[in-house]
């Protein structure tokens, strides 16, 4: 009698039940997480950010088929994630909104320095002064990047402000081995996230960055319209029935000059109309007929009385003398043209 074996079943490490049953918490208790691609992103500054950003965002590392796991187990819909789920990761939970973890993320930038092969996200200067490198094989490096240096003491001295690369150079193995040496990190490195969800919403990452001038520009200007349109239909609320009532006032004085209504708020806009309009038909005439040997004369509007307060000078102050046309002047000119 033959006896069939049976495989024996795979036992699951306990530490992997752990971390499921973990990261299933994680993501039931918080309402919004952010997957973000870790590859190349230092350890050391991985460190810093979770002591910058500990009090709002919870960072862990784990292992992709164990976070599907814990969606799973935490009632989302796997498929979703499955195709973003690739390569080294970072889970980010928080309550803030995604677009505030994108922001916060977006201001905790940080630097390295850069490796042999890698591009230049800047323009790079080495800057003058004392190195504190003492000379020996170094200086053929110095050498080789045209940078200008002097021995002084027991020290290298660079003897003025060289630039070694701008942006879209590729970093050689020399400049990325001085730089270093130097001290000179200028590689900005920042956790680049994948996706956001939040409220049911799966958010791009590279949606979630706002240009915030933009937006508040965007709002003053849609505060604006909404104060005219508001203005335009007297909106009963207070600041805006005070627009309401300028608008008003400015429209009954410009309807008041066009229609020749003389009172005391009204004459001097009444009047100046009246002058504007004679002199443009001078100029009309003069025009059609030069024969006539017109001469309309330029003035320069005679300022209202607001307006004369507003640029009223201190009396000790000498006035200069504009060349204006008087109202007796008008008064012949008319005359001369009509008779």
């Amino acid at each position: 009698m033959s006896v069939t074996s049976v495989p024996r079943a795979k036992r699951i490490p306990q530490w992997k039940i752990e971390e499921v049953e973990y990261l299933t918490k994680l993501f039931k208790t918080y309402p919004v997480f952010a997957i973000a691609d870790l590859t190349g992103f230092p350890t050391n500054q991985l460190q810093k950010l979770r002591k910058k950003l500990g009090k709002k965002i919870v960072f862990r590392v784990s292992k992709n088929k164990l976070i599907l796991r814990a969606l799973k187990a935490a009632g989302f819909d796997t498929s979703k994630f499955e195709d973003i789920l690739t390569g080294q990761n970072i889970l980010l939970f928080t309550n803030l909104n995604a677009f505030e973890l994108g922001l916060l993320l977006e201001k905790h930038k940080a630097k390295t320095f850069y490796k042999p092969g890698e591009i230049a996200q800047q323009e790079i200067i080495i800057p003058e002064g004392n190195t504190g490198l003492s000379p020996g094989p170094i200086l053929s490096t110095f050498s080789k990047l045209k940078i200008p240096v002097r021995v002084q003491g027991n020290s290298i001295v660079i003897t003025r402000d060289t630039k070694v690369a701008k942006p879209g150079d590729v970093i050689s193995e020399e400049l990325a081995s001085l730089l270093q040496r130097l001290g000179i990190a200028l590689k900005e490195v920042k956790i680049k996230v994948k996706v956001a969800y939040d409220g049911g919403v799966i958010i791009p990452g590279d949606q979630l960055i706002l240009n915030i001038d933009e937006y508040m520009e965007m709002i003053r200007s849609a505060h604006v319209d909404a104060l005219k349109i508001g203005a335009e239909i007297a909106w009963p609320v207070p600041e805006v029935l005070e627009l309401s009532l300028i608008k008003a006032y400015r429209e009954a004085l410009a309807l008041a000059a066009e229609a020749g209504y003389v009172t005391s708020d009204t004459a001097e806009y009444v009047f100046r109309t009246a002058i504007a309009k004679a002199l443009a038909l001078a100029l009309e005439v003069s025009k059609y007929a030069p024969e006539l040997g017109l001469e309309v004369p330029s003035i320069t509007p005679a300022p209202t009385t607001e307006e004369k307060k507003e640029e009223e000078k201190p009396a000790e102050e000498e006035e200069e003398k504009e060349e204006t046309v008087s109202e007796e002047e008008l008064a012949e000119g008319l005359g001369a043209l009509f008779g």
